[in-house]
């Protein structure tokens, strides 16, 4: 990823100067952090070396500092020092894997350096930065050097040295970015799984994103392009090696084992020790009313009734080791190209409201480029929505709510965001599949792919069944508490005793609408019945070719499309 334009060789540079930092300037900086990092998280993860388990290293220390950030928007505080207050409970709250934790730990280290001041002029900001890295080797384990932990430590002797020399924040800023490439790059000579591999360290480089996204919000640089990234995968002959040796199997622990425990005034050290005895690559920070703990384990069972023995369980997160490092060597022997070609930018991305697991699924398959769960008795807010959308790569932003009651937050939700967000007013799924199957990614003008999906829309009819809460008349009809109800196009069309039925009766109605039936089969819907009512339909309407795909939406026993 190339540095920002001010900052290439030979660009001469009229930069801005800063003599402190207020708490708003705080949340202004951090938040261009995690946007810069929310649009190069893919390259983040592509540089992962199997088999470290903490695959999602760009995904993981963003949902880390997207989450601080949050936090600090809900906080009222001015000063820096509340700001920053903030940022660490949510940093430790929601740190994810790994990395997310030692970043939460950066960014504690760094609230720490501040203590109650006000603002932040140069000289407190290199000594927080000097925190920040103590607290992340502190919160370690054992430290290995060529990881993000080399690269905050020599990132703060950087910025010390510009303080030193009576640099303001913006020149702080600067030697941070130029040192934490710099750093980045030495990781592999520190490091020899890099170097064996052909990549630098995964974290080291996220930190070193996001202290770039800080610099082109100073200097006033955009943050809405994405930059083409040429990306460095581990080497295929490399990969291969490791697989033959077995390397997975012989020298990891199985689960890597996360969890938050709530507590009140315990040994924070002596709990650190008990879990150390578990297994490798510990981290337990916190304070002593709340505490993370990351551990790679043969026995997570073990670790999470340690946690409460001395607390309450807060959060929980288990992940087979093995499985994943497994995926990540298919996944490269099957695209043996897929990291070293460039992030092609989408001209649109997508954002999805779907309700199920399966339906989830689904939608990532036709190209979806980000989904929310939601649906008809989980709306969704227009913050929930900004937030996917802020995570896309383009500037344009197509929305799907498929759901009539979502349609409103969706438009409101393009006053909060500054992309271009899209709405295109899909009522049921089935209608948010229909607009995304003529998408094509290689399109340049988003206006002709708008337009595209908008036409689609008209193409599918959705039936939805499900069971009556209540008894009511609706339309000179009576439905019974218990009742099966088919709704098509959103039009009560009958009430019956069995969810099957409820289909094949409004399926007779819809003679000609279409040719092909797919049938999504809901949370409560077993696959058998799916299947007896695909063979129904089949003899019954010879003329449809009929799907069965798990949908795992709640509530609706089945939502059909006919397209």
């Amino acid at each position: 990823m190339p540095p920002p334009a001010r900052l290439q060789a030979g660009a001469r540079v009229t930069r801005p100067a800063i003599a402190s930092l207020s708490g708003a300037e705080l949340r202004e900086l951090f938040a261009a952090g995690t946007a810069w990092l929310g649009r190069h998280k893919d390259r983040v993860d592509a540089v992962n070396v199997f088999p470290v388990p903490d695959g999602d290293t760009g995904r993981n220390m963003h949902h880390t500092i997207r989450m601080a950030v949050e936090e600090a928007e809900r906080d009222s505080s001015e000063s820096a020092a509340g700001v920053l207050a903030a940022m660490s409970h949510g940093s430790l709250y929601e740190g994810k894997g790994n990395s997310g934790v030692i970043l939460s730990q950066i960014i504690a280290g760094f609230a720490r350096g501040v203590g109650d001041a006000a603002t932040i002029g140069p000289e407190l900001f290199a000594t927080s930065l000097e925190q920040a890295s103590l607290s992340a080797y502190k919160s370690v384990q054992e430290p290995t050097e060529g990881t993000i932990l080399t690269v905050i430590r020599d990132v703060s002797a950087a910025v010390r040295q510009a303080a030193n020399n009576g640099g303001d924040i913006t020149a702080l800023v600067e030697a941070a970015v130029g040192e934490a490439k710099a750093s980045v790059e030495r990781t592999p000579t520190l490091l020899p799984k890099l170097a064996e591999a052909g990549v630098v360290d995964a974290g080291g480089l996220g930190l070193s994103v996001i202290f770039e996204g800080f610099l082109r919000h100073l200097w006033g640089e955009t943050l809405d392009e994405v930059v083409p990234v040429a990306l460095e995968a581990p080497r295929q002959d490399w990969l291969a090696d490791t697989a033959a040796r077995h390397q997975v199997e012989d020298s990891l622990y199985g689960y890597c084992t996360e969890m938050l425990v709530s507590s009140s005034g315990f040994d924070v050290e002596s709990f650190r020790e008990r879990v150390i005895e578990l297994g490798d690559s510990v981290i337990v920070v916190g304070d002593p009313d709340l505490v993370r703990v990351h551990i790679h384990t043969d026995d997570p069972g073990a670790a999470l009734t340690l946690g409460t023995e001395v607390g309450h369980l807060l959060q929980v997160k288990v992940d087979n080791i093995r499985a994943q490092a497994e995926h990540f060597v298919d996944m490269h022997k099957a695209n043996p190209g897929l990291a070293n070609e460039l992030i092609q930018v989408p001209s649109l991305s997508t954002v999805a409201v779907v309700a199920g697991e399966g339906m989830g699924h689904v939608f990532k398959s036709v190209g979806c480029t980000r989904t929310i769960l939601g649906g008809s008795t989980m709306n969704v807010t227009p913050r929930e929505i900004v937030a996917a959308v802020d995570e896309c790569p383009s500037q344009d932003v197509a929305v799907l709510p498929n759901d009539k009651n979502i349609i409103l937050a969706a438009e409101q939700a393009r006053k909060l965001t500054k992309k271009w967000l899209h709405v295109i007013p899909t009522r049921s799924m089935p209608q948010g599949i229909a607009a995304l199957l003529p998408t094509n990614p290689e399109e340049t003008d988003p206006e002709v792919t708008l337009s595209g999906m908008k036409q689609a829309l008209n193409s599918v009819r959705t039936i939805e069944v499900t069971r009556a809460v209540r008894s009511t008349n609706i339309e000179g009809q009576k439905v019974a508490t218990g009742d099966f109800i088919a709704i098509v196009d959103e039009q009560l069309k009958l009430t019956t005793f069995s969810p099957e039925e409820a289909v094949l009766g409004s399926l007779d109605g819809l003679s000609g609408a279409g040719t092909v039936v797919t049938l999504y089969y809901g949370a409560g819907t077993r696959k058998g019945a799916a299947e007896g009512l695909a063979r129904n339909i089949r003899e019954r309407f010879s003329s449809y070719e009929v799907e069965v795909v798990y949908g795992g939406q709640p509530h609706y026993s089945y939502i059909v499309s006919v397209e």
